[in-house]
């Protein structure tokens, strides 16, 4: 009689697969928990103690580790000496294992990581022994034992049975599928237990969470995972998708730059985001005010890109939202006037996320090289100091404006050149190898709008993320009107710059901080 075991945290659908198996003349060995569960529902079984002649010990720690049960899994078949040394100690080959975890995972988002390394005994409790170690060892024979870790294969597993369809496929991805839940809760479990930022050893929990159509191009595979918490986090992966067709990798990555860039602002704000840059951003009066602000820094890249706010989208901006072609819009809601007309764009993507961007609790990011990867912390600071280092000091107004300017400076990519009058976008010069090619695009786009600032009341000023070891900036941006400057500071050359300010009477601030952004 071939035998399964089955030792389940997760009860879903083990009632019913047992009585599966029991119908196809399966003996069922169980562990407390899971015997319980089949007895009070008339499945027999055999519990583990009862096998092992050992009863479960120390609070049910130690339960199947135990030869009569891992000598039943791992014994191969196909060698004579293993089938001759079970029967020497009398052990049952066990032929399917069914098992799945303490959750680990769930306790850990009810539990906040304590800063101060002293960790609740109900987390270690959650932390399973015996049950990663039969997987585990099933997944190693699985040319002779089916190991099942999650209750959606049950069905799968019994129809195969029946029809006798079990082959050495099957076998083989079942097994890649247990390897791989067993490296994600070891993940989960090393992570929350470590306090070094970066290891010598790393592992990170991936949770699928979508197939996505493709990647950058159509021609690339792509998926959507998390890192376990996606619920817990107030990102793009999180927020609730309302209206449109599926979100791709590239939306993902624009939503991203979209959510984080919006939330510096404490104020009424909306960014507009095309290819991971920002074509806009402003404060406004209201949520329409800032969008049209946004908007008129660079209307024609905002076509096709996504739109992001800090507060709810009402009629008054979704009248104008419509106007315009974009992929997807995300904010902490919609009104129910606003998603009717929103509603009526077919494709639109409409993304609802109730929670506000902050920072997370790893501040740990990624970046693939080929066979490697690239760690870092999460660039989640704005600055360390700022210090007016030219001999006129920056107006109110002035003031205003660099601190906004320099806010999404942190988010533009390198060589990035933002322009800025009051508190809104005017130009914005992205991702250039040259800083005066920034300059030239940023200047170009403000030429391309009359924005109808009162210039008096509306200073133009300009932040880089670059250092500036020629004037060459401050020469060019003051021909253009621009009458202060935030900038990293740091080249040996700044007195060249400095004097070149002051020259011209325009002020400029070190910020002691850079965000170069590749």
């Amino acid at each position: 009689m071939a035998t399964a075991l089955l030792s389940v945290c997760d009860k879903t659908g083990v009632v019913e697969f047992a009585r599966e198996l029991k119908s196809l003349g399966y003996n069922i060995i169980s562990s407390g928990g899971t015997a319980k569960t089949l007895k009070e529902n008339s499945v027999e079984c055999t519990e583990i103690s009862d096998v092992t002649g050992f009863p479960e010990m120390l609070d049910g720690r130690v339960k199947t580790l135990n030869p009569k049960i891992h000598g039943g899994i791992l014994a191969r078949r196909d060698i004579p000496q293993h089938i001759e040394e079970l029967k020497k100690y009398n052990i049952e080959q066990i032929d399917i294992v069914a098992v799945n975890l303490y959750p680990f995972e769930e306790t850990a988002k009810k539990i906040q990581k304590p800063e101060n390394k002293k960790i609740s005994q109900d987390i270690i409790e959650n932390i399973d022994i015996g049950g990663v170690t039969l997987i585990r060892a099933g997944a190693k024979n699985y040319k002779d034992v089916l190991i099942v870790c999650s209750p959606c294969d049950y069905s799968m597993i019994i129809e195969n049975l029946k029809n006798k369809t079990i082959n050495d496929d099957l076998r083989l991805n079942l097994a890649g599928k247990a390897f791989r839940h067993t490296a994600y809760y070891d993940a989960m479990i090393s992570g929350y237990l470590s306090y070094e930022d970066f290891p010598s050893q790393g592992a990170i929990p991936l949770k699928k969470l979508a197939s996505l159509r493709y990647g950058e191009n159509p021609h690339q595979k792509a998926s959507l995972y998390s890192f376990g918490n996606e619920e817990n986090t107030c990102s793009a992966i999180s927020a609730k998708q309302i209206h449109g067709k599926e979100l791709s990798y590239n939306n993902y990555l624009d939503l991203e730059s979209a959510w984080r860039l919006v939330h510096e602002f404490d104020n009424t704000a909306c960014a507009i985001i095309k290819h991971n840059n920002p074509c806009g951003c402003a404060e406004g009066s209201n949520v329409k005010d800032a969008y049209l602000k946004a908007l008129s820094c660079d209307p024609v890249s905002a076509y096709g890109g996504i739109v992001a706010f800090n507060v709810i989208v009402e009629k008054s901006v979704a009248e104008e939202l419509a106007k315009l072609f974009v992929e997807c819009i995300i904010a902490p809601d919609f009104t129910s006037e606003a998603t009717e007309i929103l509603f009526t764009k077919k494709n639109i993507r409409l993304l609802k996320q109730p929670n506000k961007y902050v920072k997370p609790a790893s501040s740990i990011e990624y970046r693939m090289l080929t066979n490697g990867m690239l760690v870092q912390e999460r660039d989640e600071q704005l600055l360390s100091e700022i210090k007016t280092i030219t001999k006129r000091e920056p107006t109110q107004e002035e003031k205003d404006a660099l601190e906004f300017a320099w806010k999404v400076c942190k988010h533009v990519k390198s060589n990035a050149i933002i322009l800025v009058r009051g508190r809104q976008t005017v130009g914005i010069g992205a991702g250039q190898m040259s800083r005066i090619d920034s300059l030239n695009i940023a200047v170009k786009k403000m030429k391309t709008i009359n924005h109808g600032l009162d210039e008096s009341k509306y200073p133009l000023v300009l932040a880089s993320d670059a250092f500036f070891p020629f004037p060459d900036v401050v020469e060019g941006s003051s021909a253009e009107g621009v009458t202060a400057i935030i900038q990293p500071g740091g080249s040996i050359r700044d007195d060249l710059s400095i004097n070149a300010c002051n020259e011209r009477n325009l002020t400029m601030q070190f910020t002691s901080m850079r965000h170069f952004k590749h």
